[in-house]
């Protein structure tokens, strides 16, 4: 028979928000095409680290298992990303796993990314309708325009560019790419526009469109290959053009 083979996890590991971070090693059985959550549901099957001690379950979020929600987002070996599409044949051994540091620890590997989901606020990513009475059919959009829209559209908020972008700390308030790259869109809505101004005279300051510092990290982890960065540069002009409006004035 031949020996069964085993994968190796060091996992970062945090009781509660205040709590000392710690790192714990689990050795799980290997199975082919395992990802990173079947590693860790196995430990959550059988809390015993690698020094055959019974420990508690690792915490860690999950929702969809299909790269759609964003909840499992974390860093595997160093790198940000979504736990359920990384596949343990294509990581280095042993795994390192780490929650994300732009996000306040909630336990273990899960964090709060409440700070996204203020950013979405602030910025109106959405678009308004007023009443609740059928208002017929939306305005129709070009094709054209509808297909780099939809690529925008595939956000799920997950987090990991946040984590990529060195400008989005616990010293800076710069709300990140995603959010950003969420006005755009709404702002190329026939109805999202009617906010447009004051979506862009919202991000016109540092914790907005000023704070990027253009290290391009947010684009190149992107799981959904949304491209971050020409939005930004979009958003650059459209925010250039509204400063000259508010300061010379228009009638538009």
């Amino acid at each position: 028979m031949s020996e069964e083979k085993n994968i190796t996890l060091v996992i970062t590991r945090q009781d509660d928000p205040e709590g000392e971070a710690y790192k714990e090693t689990f050795s799980v059985p290997y199975r082919q095409n395992m990802n990173i959550i079947s590693a860790l549901m196995e430990i959550r099957r059988n809390p015993v680290n690698a020094d055959g001690k019974a420990t508690t379950p690792v915490f860690w979020e999950m929702g969809c298992l299909e790269e759609v929600c964003g909840a499992c987002s974390m860093v595997i070996n160093g790198e940000p990303q979504q736990s359920c599409t990384s596949l343990v044949d294509q990581l280095e051994q042993p795994i390192h796993l780490e929650p994300m540091t732009t996000f306040p620890v909630v336990r273990d590997l899960a964090v709060d990314r409440s700070r996204m989901f203020d950013s979405l606020k602030k910025v109106k990513a959405w678009v308004p309708i007023d009443g609740t009475y059928d208002l017929g059919p939306g305005p129709r959009v070009a094709e054209t325009k509808r297909q780099w829209a939809y690529e925008l559209s595939k956000c799920m908020t997950c987090g990991v560019c946040l984590e990529a972008c060195p400008n989005v700390n616990s010293k800076s308030d710069f709300i990140g790419p995603a959010p950003l790259s969420q006005v755009r869109l709404f702002n190329s809505h026939p109805t999202g526009e009617m906010n447009k101004s004051e979506r862009l005279q919202t991000i016109m300051d540092e914790e907005g469109i000023m704070g990027c510092g253009n290290a391009q990290n947010c684009v190149e982890v992107c799981p959904k290959g949304i491209p971050l960065t020409t939005s930004l540069a979009a958003l650059y002009r459209d925010t250039a053009v509204e400063s000259f409006k508010s300061f010379f004035g228009s009638d538009k």
